[in-house]
């Protein structure tokens, strides 16, 4: 059989695991593994929590587990010497005809720091938090929290157009936003805005972009929640599906040129993974050794699709091994394990010089975006599990509640004020006035074509033809 050996042993991700069902997730590991076999009996769940719905209470048990690379470097010692010469790697040969299978029984273990009641899991292999970071984490959360439930609100209210929400995926947004630094460039997906807020993107720039007014940096000319930041190093949200992946591992390798000590974080989805620009930029940055940190934010839906009709593998983690990038599976909705998990990602990267991909399992707990109803292809219960079982934010306000660090009082505080400052930026950008029509064609030709000064004046004719279709102070 042929099987290509890596440079170095150590880009191998440990791939241990443990039977379970995909329902759409339900196993755990709480020690980092991205080097080394880490054997861990804990299941996801604790004793005391209830299996999600559709999951038989025996799927999470543990079972022997054996390393993969029993069968993956399997050879007929009778012809040990026997080496083939092949590009990128000495291959051994062997006299058994062997294949790898599809897939394994055992599941990748899914690192985590925090039970579902927010106690700490017997181990010493996370990042130390401060208090300080830790109310900083806890005061996003609650923020990114109360903006989509306004937000979402105007939406349905005809206010603005369109909304996406992050109910569920908190801890993934803010979590990786506190592991990373400044200088580190962020390509994200649509469903990030907690990394921006945690950067310093005020409330009220979020909703000057949501009601496209004359404020927002995008001139009005992006569909509400597509932020973008320069000063932040926040790249302008694209509707395409992975598009970004590829723009990430570029921005990745000018970073590694300029010798700069930063790397780039991308974010997706389950969905995205399954488009072709993940598997080329995956490649991509494997062979230019890019250093580029993959977040797959495995919500078990894209859109209306479960992961289930998506992929037969192992999700997404094992998809790195095959292109040479070491990978790891952790508890998305585990803010300390997500900190943790990426803060040694971003060392590996920057210090070695490689990408890392993470598959955080966490469930997509609002709806796609305003333009849909998840009820009428996933059971409720299954929602409001995940809702109340596996929220995040009560997670980890358990834990500094633990740690003596929050209390009732300032809960209550918190979220009075938040809540009032979001009410008072919706009020102020939607008075705002609108950018001018021209807008529509700037910003990209530093001299106007003749083509498109044929359609700004074709727009404004029609606007002049159809005024009963468009505000009165329409500005033109």
């Amino acid at each position: 059989m042929a099987f290509l050996f890596s440079k170095s042993k150590q880009i191998v991700a440990s791939l241990l695991c443990e039977k379970i069902a995909y329902s759409p997730f339900s196993q755990s590991s709480s020690r980092i593994g991205f080097h080394l076999p880490r054997i861990a009996r804990a299941s996801y769940a604790t004793d005391d929590s209830p299996p999600p719905p559709g999951t038989a209470a025996g799927d999470s048990e543990s079972i022997e587990v054996h390393s993969r690379d029993d069968i993956a470097h399997h050879r007929d010692t009778r012809d040990n010497s026997s080496v083939m010469d092949f590009p990128g790697g000495g291959i051994r040969f062997t006299s058994q005809i062997r294949f790898l299978p599809e897939s394994y029984e055992e599941r990748v273990h899914c690192y985590r720091v925090l039970d579902d009641d927010g106690n700490e899991i017997c181990s010493n292999d996370f990042a130390n938090v401060t208090e300080e970071i830790a109310l900083k984490i806890y005061t996003n959360m609650v923020t990114l929290q109360a903006m989509d439930a306004v937000f979402y609100e105007a939406q349905r209210q005809g206010r603005i157009s369109f909304y996406v929400t992050t109910i569920g995926e908190e801890a993934i947004n803010i979590a990786s936003a506190a592991a990373l630094s400044d200088d580190d460039i962020i390509v994200p997906q649509y469903r990030e805005p907690g990394v921006l807020l945690w950067r310093g993107f005020t409330i009220q720039e979020f909703a000057n972009q949501c009601f496209g007014n004359n404020s927002d940096y995008g001139k009005g000319r992006q569909m509400p929640i597509h932020y973008g930041s320069n000063k932040h190093n926040y790249f302008t949200v694209s509707s395409t599906i992975a598009s970004q992946l590829p723009h990430a591992v570029g921005a990745a390798y000018s970073l590694k040129m300029d010798k700069k000590d930063a790397c780039v974080v991308t974010f997706f989805g389950d969905g995205g993974s399954s488009e072709g620009d993940f598997h080329a930029a995956l490649n991509f940055a494997a062979v230019m050794e890019a250093p580029v940190i993959f977040i797959c934010r495995n919500n078990g839906w894209a859109i209306s699709t479960p992961v289930k009709d998506q992929f037969r593998s192992d999700g997404i983690v094992v998809r790195g091994q095959a292109y040479g990038v070491r990978s790891i599976r952790v508890d998305g909705n585990d803010a300390i394990a997500m900190l943790s998990a990426i803060k040694s990602a971003r060392e590996m990267a920057i210090m070695e010089g490689r990408p890392i991909l993470i598959e955080a399992l966490t469930y997509r707990v609002g709806h796609h975006s305003t333009s849909d109803d998840s009820t009428k292809y996933r059971p409720a219960e299954e929602i409001q599990w995940w809702r109340t079982t596996r929220d995040p934010v009560a997670r980890f306000r358990k834990w500094i509640e633990g740690n003596n660090w929050w209390n009732n009082e300032a809960e209550s505080e918190l979220r009075n004020r938040i809540r009032k400052e979001i009410l008072f930026a919706v009020q102020v950008a939607e008075k705002a006035s609108k950018p001018p029509i021209a807008d529509i064609f700037t910003d990209v030709y530093d001299v106007l074509p003749s083509s498109l000064s044929k359609q700004e004046q074709s727009l404004r004719e029609t606007i002049k033809r159809h005024p009963k279709d468009y505000p009165p102070d329409f500005p033109l």
